[in-house]
């Protein structure tokens, strides 16, 4: 019986009370507040469970279980644990004293379909038009920034927007707990890893991400900028890594650049604010803008901005290409919204001749400006 079979048979049981959670498709993730309180989201809306481990310590042994298997240490000096399930779901963890009711355990699912822009198309969370110029900024190599808040479908999204980088190119991926699963065959996956308890071993997202520029990527996907690497992708984006795409906790396309504007300052390398705003404003061509809506747990597209440098008072110039607009309710009670073009025609429209890619707009030729 091979190491990772005894670890699954092992974790099935330590995991039993969310047993039925985590086999259900329809489930997305699993959140445990303490023993006796678990919760799971379903069709993006949370849902309390009558579910609960039998004890504290129940819960503990399976949090130490799954931090056994992967080889990091969960204790009162070192209360998190990020780690990954045998089936690639995310698993993080936070122990008391940390956490004041009890041992907090939070699973999000390994989503085994890769999702491609045109499946968001046919959940309505995308549209048509939206899909194909988004496919054609990454072929002319755009890089981009997916923005939204927590639970917004940010991995998901940059998963779809990467399956449209050509097949022949070489991917490096960098996360902090992999989590992407890209559909083209030549991807190298980095993750970071912890330190021990000396401190010693650790690998940081910006290690990482100077290791990838030695590796000869033709792009650099990093599931998100959370510190101090977002300066070294924004100046890798400028000094010619083009094509590069990343995700980022930002309510809007503005707030998406101000938070990395803010997390480049906080490398280790002092630069003026104005220096970072326009290394920012230089590198970033697009903010592809995700919504969640409480009403009914759906997931929107909800702008498409493009980013093209500073004013003449130093603030972020940008338009928005593509906004949504609610339309009401589709059968099933579930929210539509139309995701139109604005009109505005984006400032690198020429590109698509430039690069002989005009028969790939079929239904983008008003935007690009190639009718009439």
């Amino acid at each position: 019986m091979s190491r990772e079979a005894i670890f699954e048979a092992s974790l099935d049981y330590f995991l039993g009370p969310i047993r039925e959670f985590l086999h259900d498709e329809t489930v997305t993730e699993v959140m445990v507040n303490g023993h006796s309180e678990i919760y799971i989201e379903r069709r993006g809306q949370l849902i309390r469970t009558e579910a609960s481990f039998a004890s504290p310590d129940a819960l503990l042994s399976a949090v130490h279980n799954v931090a056994q298997y992967v080889g990091r240490e969960i204790d009162e000096e070192r209360p998190v644990l990020d780690a990954r399930l045998p089936d690639g779901s995310r698993v993080h963890a936070v122990i008391p004293p940390s956490a004041r009711n009890g041992t907090y355990l939070t699973i999000r699912k390994f989503q085994r379909d890769i999702l491609g822009l045109g499946d968001f198309v046919r959940l309505g969370s995308l549209s048509d038009v939206a899909r194909e110029f988004l496919e054609l900024c990454v072929v002319l190599r755009k890089n981009i920034v997916v923005a939204g808040g927590t639970g917004t479908g940010k991995t998901t999204m940059l998963n779809a927007v990467s399956t449209a980088i050509p097949e022949e190119e070489r991917i490096v991926v960098i996360e902090d707990s992999s989590e992407l699963r890209l559909a083209q065959t030549h991807c190298l996956y980095l993750e970071s890893q912890q330190a021990d308890r000396q401190g010693q071993g650790g690998l940081g997202i910006r290690d990482l991400f100077r290791a990838s520029l030695r590796m000869r990527p033709d792009r650099i996907l990093v599931g998100e900028v959370r510190g101090g690497e977002a300066l070294d992708m924004v100046q890798s984006m400028i000094s010619g890594h083009s094509g590069s795409l990343t995700t980022v906790h930002a309510t809007s396309p503005r707030d998406a650049l101000v938070r990395l504007e803010t997390l480049s300052l906080m490398s280790d390398v002092e630069l003026p604010v104005y220096v970072a705003r326009a290394q920012v404003a230089s590198a970033i061509h697009l903010v592809i803008q995700l919504s969640r809506f409480s009403e009914d747990g759906s997931r929107k597209v909800t702008r498409i901005t493009e980013v093209f440098g500073l004013d003449e008072a130093n603030k972020y110039q940008s338009q928005d290409l593509f906004s949504s607009r609610l339309t009401g309710r589709d059968d099933s009670g579930m929210l539509t919204a139309n995701l139109s073009p604005t009109g505005v025609r984006p400032s690198f429209a020429d590109e698509l001749a430039e690069h002989a890619l005009e028969h790939r707009a079929e239904r983008t030729r008003e935007i690009w400006g190639l009718d009439g």
